[in-house]
């Protein structure tokens, strides 16, 4: 009886997130869709590999910025992220896979110098400005879109956001869609050495605090 009441505690504590997310992405896209179209996005990155199961997360951002281009909210597309935990770096296996989705390949670029969330946006707002991109949005799942909230306002000039809605992914079977299977050796890195092989614990924290970045180096 016990464990019974624990587990349907943690089912409904589940659900109720599930469902206080979704709220919060519809809300946070219709509010972001009054200024479209973005002249760019920026998505940050997660591990791939080259495996025919590709991370439900890193699919789900794929298509989430595929259909923000396809519906003009934005322009162009921002795919950020180093190789840290697979010897693939992240922004050019994400570019890779956008150009065979069809997105025009002249309207992805990738980010490669980030290894952790905060740097995800922060290099990828310079590239942004470098490129001459003024009209920037971050679009990641909500989880991601709610920790990085606080340094969006405090450094990226209270970028706004563009979360997943992950219903309209697809609103008939309500899952992640398979995205094709690409060549990714120009993304691979070989003499690879994870994060977590270079990096204690406390440093990758601090990383992700965005600790290691010099705000005061506005170049990319």
């Amino acid at each position: 009886m016990k464990y019974t009441f624990i587990f349907t505690t943690l089912i409904l504590l589940a659900l109720l997130s599930a469902c206080t997310s979704t709220k919060f992405a519809l809300k946070a896209y219709e509010k972001a869709k009054v200024h479209a179209p973005y002249d760019a996005v920026i998505v940050p990155g997660l591990p791939y590999d080259d495996s025919s199961n590709l991370n439900v997360i890193l699919s789900a951002r794929m298509l989430w910025s595929k259909k923000l281009f396809d519906d003009g909210i934005t322009k162009n597309i921002i795919y950020s992220g180093a190789a840290v935990a697979t010897p693939y770096i992240e922004g050019i296996a994400m570019k890779t896979i956008a150009d065979s989705m069809g997105i025009p390949p002249s309207h992805t670029f990738a980010e490669t110098l980030a290894e952790h969330s905060t740097e995800n946006i922060w290099y990828s707002y310079l590239l942004a400005k470098k490129l001459g991109f003024k009209n920037i949005a971050l679009a990641t799942d909500p989880f991601q879109t709610k920790m990085l909230k606080r340094f969006l306002v405090k450094r990226c000039e209270n970028m706004p956001f563009i979360p997943i809605v992950f219903i309209q992914l697809d609103p008939t079977k309500n899952r992640i869609l398979p995205i094709p299977k690409i060549n990714a050796s120009k993304a691979f890195v070989k003499d690879f050495i994870s994060l977590k092989d270079k990096e204690s614990f406390f440093k990758r924290w601090a990383g992700t605090r965005g600790k290691h970045i010099d705000f005061n180096d506005k170049s990319y």
